[in-house]
């Protein structure tokens, strides 16, 4: 019985905490929420209204992508995996990931360790070559990721970021 009272008061401060959450971004505390809320903060991303948009979440507004579409995905692990429709796809996939899965804990942190830029056109042109199946859970291999880090590392040399985007980025990390 005692674990199951304090599961209750951790449900009920998990609870205040994702409507505190909730009332801050304006939508509900789901983990790709909350990461479109903060990409918007850091990239200058504007988002566009859920449901008038297909295949993305919003746009650049500043730098070398203004203009250009993009879909955020948020991964609490850095397992190698994406979400890619063949419908309708952006510009560009934003990707924030915690760290790689090779911790045997059974929590998932929300942390970003890693930040990812793809050009989508050249990441499925990559995948298709490989013969990869796309759409939910697509996988993706080691090198595309390493060419497509802008955080920690900037590898991708299409989009640098500020030493304040950096700072912004590791209030994040776990």
């Amino acid at each position: 019985m005692d674990n199951l009272s304090w599961l209750a008061s951790l449900i009920k401060s998990r609870n205040t905490i994702d409507g505190k959450i909730a009332d801050l971004i304006g939508r509900s505390a789901q983990i790709n929420h909350v990461g479109e809320y903060i990409a918007a903060s850091i990239f200058n991303i504007a988002f566009e209204e859920e449901g008038k948009r297909r295949g993305y979440d919003g746009r650049f507004l500043q730098g070398p992508l203004a203009g250009r579409t993009v879909d955020v995905q948020w991964r609490l692990r850095h397992d190698g995996l994406l979400n890619i429709r063949l419908d309708a796809y952006p510009d560009y996939y934003l990707i924030l990931t915690g760290l790689e899965n090779t911790s045997s804990t059974l929590a998932n942190p929300w942390s970003i360790a890693f930040a990812f830029l793809f050009n989508a056109q050249e990441l499925l042109n990559a995948l298709k070559e490989r013969g990869v199946q796309i759409g939910s859970g697509t996988s993706v291999t080691g090198p595309l990721w390493e060419r497509a880090e802008i955080y920690p590392i900037p590898r991708n040399t299409r989009f640098v970021l500020s030493d304040e985007e950096r700072k912004m980025l590791f209030l994040f990390n776990q």
